[in-house]
Protein backbone atom coordinates (compact mmCIF):
# COMPACT_ATOMS: atom_id res chain seq x y z
CA UNK A 1 0.00 0.00 0.00
CA UNK A 2 1.51 3.63 -1.09
CA UNK A 3 2.00 6.26 1.47
CA UNK A 4 -0.61 9.08 1.05
CA UNK A 5 0.55 12.45 -0.04
CA UNK A 6 -0.93 14.97 2.28
CA UNK A 7 1.63 17.85 1.80
CA UNK A 8 -0.10 17.98 -2.03
CA UNK A 9 -2.91 19.06 -0.84
CA UNK A 10 -4.36 22.40 1.21
CA UNK A 11 -4.41 22.71 4.87
CA UNK A 12 -7.95 22.90 3.93
CA UNK A 13 -8.36 19.80 2.23
CA UNK A 14 -6.25 18.15 4.56
CA UNK A 15 -8.80 19.43 7.30
CA UNK A 16 -11.82 19.11 5.53
CA UNK A 17 -10.78 15.09 5.12
CA UNK A 18 -10.21 15.08 8.90
CA UNK A 19 -13.37 16.41 9.72
CA UNK A 20 -14.41 13.46 7.05
CA UNK A 21 -13.55 11.00 9.05
CA UNK A 22 -15.73 11.56 11.89
CA UNK A 23 -18.54 10.61 10.17
CA UNK A 24 -16.64 7.68 7.92
CA UNK A 25 -18.07 5.08 10.24
CA UNK A 26 -21.10 4.10 11.42
CA UNK A 27 -19.56 3.39 15.46
CA UNK A 28 -18.57 7.04 15.24
CA UNK A 29 -21.91 8.36 13.87
CA UNK A 30 -23.82 6.72 16.07
CA UNK A 31 -21.49 8.27 18.83
CA UNK A 32 -21.97 11.65 17.77
CA UNK A 33 -25.88 10.94 17.68
CA UNK A 34 -25.99 10.14 21.18
CA UNK A 35 -23.86 13.17 22.45
CA UNK A 36 -26.03 15.29 20.48
CA UNK A 37 -28.90 13.54 21.79
CA UNK A 38 -28.02 13.92 25.19
CA UNK A 39 -27.07 17.47 24.96
CA UNK A 40 -24.85 16.86 28.01
CA UNK A 41 -21.31 15.21 28.79
CA UNK A 42 -21.31 11.28 28.70
CA UNK A 43 -19.74 9.50 31.28
CA UNK A 44 -19.33 5.67 30.08
CA UNK A 45 -22.44 4.03 29.62
CA UNK A 46 -20.84 4.87 25.18
CA UNK A 47 -20.32 1.02 25.77
CA UNK A 48 -23.83 -0.36 26.93
CA UNK A 49 -25.52 1.48 24.74
CA UNK A 50 -23.87 0.58 21.62
CA UNK A 51 -23.36 -3.16 22.12
CA UNK A 52 -19.56 -2.66 21.06
CA UNK A 53 -16.42 -3.74 22.86
CA UNK A 54 -14.95 -1.23 25.36
CA UNK A 55 -12.22 -1.72 23.56
CA UNK A 56 -13.84 -0.57 20.20
CA UNK A 57 -15.79 2.41 21.38
CA UNK A 58 -12.10 3.64 23.46
CA UNK A 59 -10.65 3.84 19.79
CA UNK A 60 -13.49 5.35 18.31
CA UNK A 61 -13.53 8.01 20.70
CA UNK A 62 -9.84 8.42 20.68
CA UNK A 63 -9.95 9.17 16.51
CA UNK A 64 -12.56 11.58 17.46
CA UNK A 65 -11.05 13.32 19.95
CA UNK A 66 -8.03 13.46 17.59
CA UNK A 67 -10.11 15.25 15.02
CA UNK A 68 -11.33 17.62 17.76
CA UNK A 69 -15.11 16.78 17.21
CA UNK A 70 -15.20 15.88 20.83
CA UNK A 71 -13.93 16.89 24.37
CA UNK A 72 -13.23 14.66 27.23
CA UNK A 73 -12.84 16.11 30.71
CA UNK A 74 -10.85 12.81 32.84
CA UNK A 75 -11.99 12.68 36.07
CA UNK A 76 -11.11 9.22 37.19
CA UNK A 77 -11.98 6.76 37.21
CA UNK A 78 -14.41 7.93 34.27
CA UNK A 79 -13.86 10.11 31.24
CA UNK A 80 -16.96 12.11 29.92
CA UNK A 81 -17.48 13.99 26.94
CA UNK A 82 -19.20 16.20 24.68
CA UNK A 83 -19.11 17.32 21.78
CA UNK A 84 -17.11 20.46 21.17
CA UNK A 85 -19.22 23.12 19.23
CA UNK A 86 -16.64 25.07 17.79
CA UNK A 87 -15.37 22.10 15.72
CA UNK A 88 -18.77 21.25 15.25
CA UNK A 89 -19.25 24.74 13.62
CA UNK A 90 -16.17 24.17 11.80
CA UNK A 91 -17.27 21.08 10.14
CA UNK A 92 -20.79 22.50 9.55
CA UNK A 93 -19.17 25.71 7.75
CA UNK A 94 -16.82 23.60 6.07
CA UNK A 95 -19.16 21.15 4.31
CA UNK A 96 -21.93 23.37 3.74
CA UNK A 97 -19.42 25.33 2.14
CA UNK A 98 -18.73 22.87 -0.49
CA UNK A 99 -21.92 21.64 -0.94
CA UNK A 100 -23.54 24.70 -1.63
CA UNK A 101 -21.02 25.46 -4.06
CA UNK A 102 -22.56 22.99 -6.40
CA UNK A 103 -26.15 24.16 -7.77
CA UNK A 104 -27.40 20.43 -9.40
CA UNK A 105 -29.98 22.88 -11.92
CA UNK A 106 -27.46 24.98 -13.23
CA UNK A 107 -24.87 21.68 -13.91
CA UNK A 108 -24.88 20.28 -17.19
CA UNK A 109 -23.11 16.14 -16.81
CA UNK A 110 -22.11 14.01 -19.03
Amino acid sequence: MGLTKTEIFTAEQNRMADLAKAFAHPARVAILQMLIARKACVCGDLVDELELAQATVSQHLKELKRIGIIQGEINPPRVCYCINPTVWQEAQQTFGAMLDAFIPESASCC
